[in-house]
């Protein structure tokens, strides 16, 4: 069984069991981690980033480019149907957050500056990714 196929915490509590700190912070409250933070901003290696709230693939190496902006930066998903968006007006601001289908955690936002052929940049956070690296 696969960690998307598992049952998924139905109180705060259990997701504070199951993530980390940082991991709840985002996927759970909706935060941000600072920009040039992230453990996944450079991955050398093909593979395909997963929600580390449940497993589920989101987005592939072959999807990220290096936007600039400081965080993860993808032009499209791994599978349509495994994110969500939603309008986010927190902040003052008028964006559009991204996230997991499976289980509702936040992972960023996405913008219409990104490259061909979407034209999308989904800016995401790397604590709201785990990396499955090609064997």
């Amino acid at each position: 069984m696969t960690d998307s196929e598992e049952r998924l915490p139905e109180s705060d509590e259990e997701w504070r069991e199951r993530l980390t700190e940082e991991e709840y912070k985002i996927l759970r409250e909706r935060g941000t981690e600072p920009k040039f933070s992230g453990d996944f901003l450079d991955v050398d290696e093909d593979g395909e980033f997963t929600c580390a709230g449940c497993g589920t693939a989101l987005f592939g190496t072959d999807q990220q480019f290096d936007s600039g902006h400081g965080w993860p930066s993808f032009f499209d998903v791994v599978e349509e149907g495994n994110v969500e968006t939603r309008l986010d007006t927190s902040h003052g601001m008028r964006r559009t957050e991204v996230v997991c289908a499976n289980c509702e955690g936040h992972l960023g936002h996405v913008f219409d500056d990104g490259p061909d052929p979407t034209g999308k940049r989904y800016c995401i956070n790397s604590a709201a990714l785990d990396f499955d690296a090609e064997e």
